[in-house]
């Protein structure tokens, strides 16, 4: 299996029913590392379907595909929100690119307007490779990277570490998409250690609909 070098996994929290799981994005590794721990989907650009296997494989567990340019914000909303609302998971990755781990960039929250919808919930979801104090540089997939030699790479290092963090959730139906984008951010770069300044408070009146559900701290090693 492509994750099977990823053989040290561990995931802290609970995964929240009929959450639409929000992701910081190292590597095509998060789709499998993902969709190695539950039936989830995930949003991607179009572009990836053409890859060799990573292409396949994101297309056999239902990706949803993004054609830039062609106005799709609508109708993927209401996808998303149908997908979530009947209770399957749905990951975006709202920085659109990939880091190396060390940083968040900022997150698009246009299609966070899913989380707005009656009877989903939006839950931040933190990835990282190698551990807070040492980013494992093997992981990320950036800039002029190519396919078969990362996962070469990979390949070679069977001991890389993944920790996920499923973080508590939103109730953003009462929330700007503004305002969900910079809760997953704050809430995913806290749990990284990574510094996220300029983020808005939710605000004072809406105190009450963001209401945090709350979830069982748990650990899991895949051996």
């Amino acid at each position: 299996m492509v994750c099977a070098p990823l053989s040290r996994a561990q995931v802290t929290g609970e995964l929240i029913p009929n959450a639409l799981l929000v992701a910081n994005h190292i590597s095509w590794l998060d789709i499998p590392v993902l969709s190695s721990r539950a039936r989830i989907d995930f949003l991607s650009k179009a572009n990836i379907k053409a890859w060799p296997l990573i292409g396949w494989i994101a297309d056999i567990i239902g990706t949803l595909f993004i054609v830039r340019g062609a106005n799709q914000t609508g109708a993927l909303i209401s996808e998303i929100g149908e997908r979530v609302q009947r209770g399957r998971h749905l990951v975006i990755f709202p920085e659109g690119t990939t880091t190396d781990g060390s940083r968040l960039h900022r997150f698009h929250p246009r299609l966070l307007g899913a989380g707005q919808l009656d009877g989903v919930l939006v839950q931040p979801v933190a990835l990282r490779y190698g551990s807070n104090a040492a980013p494992a540089p093997v992981a990320p997939f950036v800039g002029d990277d190519a396919l078969l030699p990362h996962l070469m790479r990979v390949a070679r290092h069977p001991g890389l570490r993944v920790y996920i963090r499923l973080l508590p959730p939103l109730d953003g139906s009462a929330l700007s998409r503004r305002h969900i984008s910079e809760y997953c951010r704050h809430s995913i770069g806290e749990a990284l250690g990574l510094e996220t300044a300029n983020a808005r408070s939710l605000p004072d009146d809406r105190e009450a609909a963001q209401r945090l559900v709350s979830s069982t701290t748990r650990f899991v090693e895949a051996a």
